[in-house]
């Protein structure tokens, strides 16, 4: 498998200003992707989040591609669903988004998108970086791009949101508590409910710059839990920064989980004929309690995956799955999307809760959860997490403990990708046992830190 310097599970991310995030690799990286990828079209567009340092990686990667001869087009502040699900019908060899998703302001991140709207593969970047690294490249006094500027993909997207509905007011007398996080999603999501019928108490939905994700959004939902309560709201909505990560949670405040809506998701579209037996996607993250629910009582497939939304992804495409997702908040709905998209889940569950007939509280939980340790052990830096999670020590014992837990519960150790912290992850029927199991991981995790540092 191809090792990556910078680019991580999700792109290249990090402090703004600062390399890898800063005006020089992003040139460098848009030079690279002109070279190794944008071969055919000449063309490639470019979307951001609503953070301050979007319009500088913005000019910089635009700089680096037009001085490669290829030409770019700007579609503004749009969300990364957006982008991934539009991507193949704008005739470019791809496309880029800048965002840091759920982080704060002062960090950003470049996602590259191929052109038929998936993430590029630890391979390609691979290539990519090491053209970043040497650093060689040659410019053409004749070849050079010219910038565009479109506002295509929000006009498409907004409209392919609406056609959930099929012209109906979907969504007549639901009232509705949208955090927007001061991100994409500030002026869309309000608008698109407010047509479909919805009553919207709307909050987090004035970007200037340095307020994406600050206390609002997915991260930080106890603004949406009180406003919840306050507005008497049949639910509430929390979308992050670029808005492919949602959280949900009922008219009493109370948080449904991840796992909860694609168990509800699949049950919804199992009955209203749409999702015609396929099967469920989730990763090994996930509550057990999700695999007993949805092969004992919905009678369809489950499949786990490593962690992260492009796994989830690949493997729906795989096998055909409708529904998946992961715990942190991304969930596909691959008939209306090709990635994570808080805009579309919510759209689909708001039509399924109305469809009940129920309050939130009554329906959920639809299943009720297994037992789950869950801790982040932060290390010293970066670079202890891959050494430590591939620690022999490490790996014996996790061995050790899947075999006590059996087919009865799983157990996961997850090195971040993004910041210095390990996981540890188990669930099971067995709570004295997951707690124990928990509790040996984490203690030798964090006796390997100390002897490091």
């Amino acid at each position: 498998m191809a090792k990556n310097k910078w680019f991580g599970t999700d792109g290249v991310r990090g402090v703004a200003n600062v390399f890898p995030m800063n005006a020089d690799f992003a040139f460098r990286l848009a030079v690279a992707a002109a070279e190794l990828i944008c071969n055919k079209n000449k063309k490639v567009a470019i979307a951001k989040d609503t953070r301050i340092s979007g319009d500088m990686l913005e000019a910089a990667l635009s700089a680096g591609f037009l001085s490669a001869g290829v030409n770019v087009v700007a579609l503004g502040v749009v969300p990364t669903p957006a982008v991934t699900s539009l991507t193949s019908k704008l005739g470019v060899d791809m496309a880029v988004m800048i965002t840091a998703s759920h982080n704060p302001y002062q960090d950003n991140g470049i996602k590259l998108i191929t052109a038929d709207g998936n993430k590029f593969s630890d391979d390609m970047t691979a290539q990519l970086e090491t053209l970043i690294e040497k650093n060689d490249f040659v410019f053409s006094t004749e070849k050079i791009g010219r910038k565009t500027y479109s506002d295509e993909v929000y006009n498409r997207y907004k409209k392919n949101a609406l056609s959930i509905a099929q012209g109906k007011q979907l969504l007549q007398g639901l009232k509705v508590v949208l955090d927007c996080a001061n991100g994409c999603f500030s002026a869309i999501m309000p608008e698109l409910f407010t047509k479909l019928g919805a009553n919207v108490k709307a909050i987090a939905c004035e970007p200037d710059g340095y307020n994406i994700n600050r206390d609002c959004g997915s991260q930080h939902v106890e603004k949406m839990l009180a406003e919840v309560k306050k507005y008497g709201a049949d639910l509430g909505i929390a979308v992050d920064g670029d808005g492919d990560r949602i959280k949900v949670c009922d008219e009493k405040g109370t948080l449904v989980s991840s796992e909860q809506l694609i168990a509800f998701l699949a049950q919804y579209l199992e009955q209203k004929g749409e999702n015609r037996g396929r099967p469920v996607v989730s990763t090994i993250l996930s509550n057990t309690g999700l695999e007993k629910f949805v092969r004992e009582k919905l009678g369809l497939e489950y499949y786990s995956t490593a962690v992260g939304e492009r796994p989830v992804v690949e493997k729906m495409g795989e096998i055909g799955s409708a529904v998946g997702g992961e715990e942190s908040g991304h969930i596909v709905l691959a008939d209306y999307s090709c990635s994570g998209d808080a805009l579309i889940v919510s759209l689909v569950l708001a039509e399924g809760l109305k469809a009940t007939n129920k309050k939130m509280s009554d329906i959920f939980p639809l299943f009720e959860p297994d037992h789950l340790f869950f801790q982040n052990q932060r290390l010293h830096n970066r670079e202890q997490v891959k050494n430590i999670a591939l620690n022999d020590k490490v790996q014996s014992l996790l061995e050790e403990c899947r075999l006590e837990l059996g087919e009865k519960g799983r157990v996961v150790i997850h090195p971040s990708g993004t910041e210095p912290v390990i996981r540890i992850w188990v669930c099971g029927q067995d709570v004295v046992k997951v707690d124990e199991v928990g509790m040996r991981l984490l203690t030798l995790i964090k006796e390997l830190n100390e002897a490091q540092s």
